[in-house]
């Protein structure tokens, strides 16, 4: 009999936002042609006193700048709760690091938009973003790291 594995969303929240708007309203003078900076990051923490649960935070940072000067700064950290059954570490970490921010990716992407059209500022719409090459990028990080620290000499 197969064994039941499960991986569940149990909640959807907005864990912090906020929007900077340095130079208003000089910002809205000159003409627009921003540069647009795109910074994503995830963390994953174990909740306490429940050992199938974590928290999976999506951070995504927009910094655009416009005539050499910042136009807005947007930061969105979405998160949500995740429940499992019956995986093992190795079916879990690649569900917490690339299904769990997926599931988030919708909603930041929403809550971004709405901050930089309040502020007055054309709609930007965040590109599809592919979690899993940014996990197997870090796994393979942490190999190298690995790798790198067992070639040094030991003392």
């Amino acid at each position: 009999m197969a064994e039941n594995k499960q991986f569940n969303l149990q909640r959807i929240y907005l864990k912090d936002a906020s929007l900077e708007v340095p130079h208003a309203p000089a910002v809205f003078q000159a003409q627009w042609k921003p540069k647009v900076d795109v910074q994503v990051h995830t963390q994953v923490e174990p909740i306490e006193g429940k050992a199938d649960h974590f928290e999976v935070v999506l951070q995504v940072t927009i910094t655009a700048t416009n005539a050499e000067q910042t136009a807005y700064i947007a930061e969105v950290k979405q998160a949500g709760i995740f429940s499992h059954q019956g995986l093992t570490e190795d079916e879990l970490k690649p569900a917490l690091g690339v299904h769990g921010p997926t599931a988030l990716f919708p909603y930041t992407r929403e809550t971004i938009s709405d901050l930089i059209m309040k502020a007055s500022f054309p709609q930007f719409v965040l590109q599809p973003i592919n979690f899993e090459a940014i996990y197997q990028q870090h796994v393979q990080q942490v190999k190298d790291a690995q790798n790198e620290a067992a070639q040094q000499p030991k003392h």
